[in-house]
């Protein structure tokens, strides 16, 4: 069953990001793994290209389509060539909804051109050394004197936080009112007192630069409130169904780019002098994960078709995070048993697979918290 999501302008976009993935990152991206960073110079290519913001209106720099198959389509050729460490996602598809939706006309005309053109990188600075998926409770805070924020505090797994020139942060306007007293600020590169802790050492996405941040005084113009003061709670649930959806993106099409490569390889390897794939428990193996992967593609496809309608809710948008995202785990490991030893090597694309997918269903908010939520709009 073929997916009937995209159109032929889609797979011709597709076709512009396959190849600059060719030529610009698949070459490359094991350096990049080695050194912990993606090069700043591989953002403005892609800025080039179009790649950044396709849904900024072009008064700003950007493509002009508010169309989210287009993010999923990078998405889906980033993961069909492995490159795990490219921060694209999160620039386009969780940090631009901010800008678009929240920013005024000023900070639009300030940072949009930067974000399309690639000059200036983002990220978004939630989870804390003590406040994970529990966003209400974290204790990054933001004074008010004068024109001035003044923020004290640090945030931790910040991806894109070594490269990123702005970075959206969570923070404690009123810490007396909960979750009701939160507000996001945009903190830019330079600004005294915001420092870079280590770029940190993971198991996977090697490539990524994810980082800790300290604020120790950092004066932050009151012109660089995101939406209105002790709302960000509300900015953040608002943003987040997009956030995992494109969590679920990435998690279906790793699937199927794993399941290809290891379907070929049962093919091909032989064990008794037959096809490994020929064994009744491989077979029924590979069944069982075209079949659950066929669902999962299904499923997506419908969220993202309701999702461009502006109707995706907020627990269709945790079913298909944590599912998606648990199959991933699921059909990676079996696919690393297919493969035998040979599944164990790093220089396996399904080893490397294995180690990427595992924060999967983490960040984004972990599949517990999905399922909490999801039980939550059933009543329970």
């Amino acid at each position: 069953m073929e997916s009937a999501l995209y159109t032929a302008d889609h797979e011709n976009f597709r076709d512009t990001v396959r190849t600059f993935v060719e030529r610009h990152i698949a070459p490359f991206h094991k350096q990049w793994e080695d050194d912990g960073i993606v090069p700043r110079e591989l953002w403005t290519e892609a800025g080039k290209l179009g790649l950044l913001g396709t849904d900024v209106p072009e008064e700003y720099g950007g493509g002009g389509v508010d169309d989210f198959r287009y993010n999923a389509v990078i998405s889906e050729e980033l993961v069909r060539a492995g490159a795990s460490g490219v921060g694209f996602v999160l620039h386009n598809d969780i940090v631009a909804p901010y800008l678009l939706k929240l920013a005024n006309e000023e900070q639009k005309r300030r940072w949009l051109p930067g974000f399309c053109s690639g000059e200036l990188i983002t990220a978004i600075a939630m989870t804390e050394p003590g406040a994970g998926s529990d966003l209400q409770n974290i204790r990054t805070t933001a004074v008010r004197e004068g024109d001035h924020y003044v923020v004290n505090g640090s945030k931790t797994f910040i991806t894109n936080g070594i490269n990123a020139d702005l970075v959206i942060v969570v923070v404690k306007t009123d810490p007396d009112k909960g979750a009701h007293g939160t507000s996001l600020l945009m903190v830019e590169r330079g600004m005294p007192g915001f420092e870079r802790g280590r770029n940190l050492d993971k198991i996977g996405l090697k490539a990524q630069d994810t980082a800790e941040l300290f604020f120790d005084d950092v004066r932050v113009p009151v012109a660089n409130l995101i939406g209105e003061e002790n709302s960000g709670f509300v900015h953040l649930m608002n943003a987040l169904p997009q956030e995992r959806l494109s969590i679920a993106v990435v998690a279906v099409a790793a699937c199927e780019r794993i399941f290809e490569t290891t379907l070929e390889y049962c093919k091909e390897r032989t064990a008794f002098n037959r096809p490994i794939g020929s064994f009744q428990a491989n077979r029924f193996a590979l069944a069982e994960m075209a079949t659950e992967i066929q669902i999962a593609r299904t499923f997506l496809d419908r969220c993202v078709t309701v999702h461009n309608e502006g109707a995706l809710s907020v627990s269709d948008a945790a079913m298909a995070k944590w599912w998606t995202t648990e199959l991933q785990k699921r059909v990676v490991d079996t696919c690393l048993q297919l493969h035998g030893g040979y599944g164990f090597m790093s220089e396996y694309p399904v080893a490397q697979a294995y180690l990427d997918s595992r924060v999967q269903t983490i960040y984004g908010g972990t599949t517990q918290v999905m399922k909490e939520i999801i039980g939550r709009f059933l009543g329970v």
